[in-house]
């Protein structure tokens, strides 16, 4: 299958991909200079990974990620929390590398977690200078129950290396297993269940690597078009190719990358995607005509940058209010630590609080309650609290 790049509809994509331009440009701009910059961030990291879990069909609470994040789960992480959190992290490292280095080899590679073929590795008897059966036939220092005049020692070392020796028949035996046509019959059958468990969820003709070759082809030839226009295009040929079957998320991603590499997101800014197409209707995102498909990632794009600019007068808003609420505060005062915590999250717990504050948790609760924060959980326990 490939991705045509002819009979685009400029006209209809014209006012908006200008509108898209301006208003990312201008969001651009505005947290290049405002105090609350670092903040937003880290906000829209945040929506943009659970947004990007509502556009797969999942639902990720936000606080759960926040939560997940800062190591202080609740309950036990689920599999789309699990997806969640590596959406936020590849949004962080993209952001903190060189622009151009999501669409590198070396980036796509990363992002993608591709791995060589796994084959024989080292092992602990390896690491000791010898192989499997050097290290069992290692003498042991006496069997069960037998000592060496008294010393202790001796016996300690007898029971690492029997440690050190089972550990290592059980690598050699995994790394046995791991090569093609050596496993045995049970090994076989187990091999068999794997692969037919794999088939249910995944194609294993799925060529990935040469849709990604033929979805670069696609920006490559799209590079003559406006920046916004690429990463629209870019994206509905991510979808359309179906590049991952793992990762599909993955294409949201380097849409924001490319707005960023072409310096329409400068800096650490990386667009919310997600969070702009949840706003477009799954009728209009996924129709069969490209044209209309174009036109909802377009006005996608707008409303991210509308909701960013939002978010970003409503922060401002709120440090403006804290700072006043805080004036004239004795110098000891833990509030105004607070307040750079909780304008640098969009959610903040009472173990949070006191871990960075260095107080108790009782202590946290109490602070918390004089700032006026709200409550963002509804629960009466596990409770986190964000800014109005």
């Amino acid at each position: 299958m490939r991705y045509d790049l002819a009979n685009l509809p400029i006209q209809s994509l014209l006012k908006p991909v200008t509108e898209a331009t301006a208003a990312s440009c201008r969001l651009d701009e505005r947290i290049a200079r405002s105090t609350v910059g670092a903040g937003l961030l880290e906000r829209q990291n945040f929506a943009d990974a659970c947004a990007s879990l509502w556009l797969d069909g999942e639902l990720v609470h936000l606080e759960d990620l926040v939560l997940h994040d800062a190591g202080a789960d609740v309950r036990a992480p689920t599999h789309e929390l699990t997806i969640a959190r590596d959406v936020l992290r590849s949004r962080r490292r993209i952001s903190s590398q060189p622009p151009s280095w999501a669409l590198s080899p070396d980036g796509l590679r990363i992002l993608r977690r591709t791995q060589a073929e796994p084959g024989p590795g080292p092992s602990l008897a390896d690491d000791r200078g010898g192989g499997t059966d050097a290290v069992a036939a290692e003498p042991s220092g006496g069997g069960e129950g037998e000592r060496d005049d008294g010393d202790e020692t001796d016996t300690d070392t007898s029971v690492f290396a029997e440690i050190d020796a089972i550990l290592a028949r059980s690598n050699a035996a995994i790394e046995d297993a791991k090569r093609p046509g050596r496993a045995g019959a049970s090994g076989g059958a187990a091999s068999g269940r794997d692969a037919d468990s794999k088939a249910l969820v995944y194609d294993l003709d799925w060529d990935e690597d040469a849709r990604l070759d033929e979805w670069r082809d696609v920006v490559r030839q799209a590079q003559e078009l406006p920046p916004v226009l690429v990463a629209i295009v870019a994206l509905d040929a991510w979808n359309e190719l179906s590049v991952s079957q793992h990762a599909p998320w993955l294409g949201r991603l380097l849409a924001a990358a490319l707005l960023r590499q072409a310096g329409i997101a400068s800096g650490g800014h990386l667009v919310a995607v997600n969070l702009g197409l949840k706003n477009i209707p799954v009728d209009r995102r996924r129709h069969r005509d490209r044209d209309t498909r174009l036109l909802a990632i377009a006005q996608g794009l707008l409303a991210a940058a509308e909701i960013g600019l939002k978010e970003h007068d409503r922060l401002a808003l709120a440090r403006t209010m804290m700072e006043r609420k805080i004036a004239g505060r004795r110098t000891s005062s833990k509030l105004p630590e607070l307040v750079e915590l909780v304008m640098a999250k969009p959610l903040v717990s009472a173990g949070m609080v006191a871990e960075t504050l260095g107080v108790t948790q009782q202590a946290a609760r109490r602070i918390v309650g004089e700032l006026g924060l709200r409550e963002m959980t509804g629960r009466g326990r596990f409770r986190a609290w964000g800014v109005i």
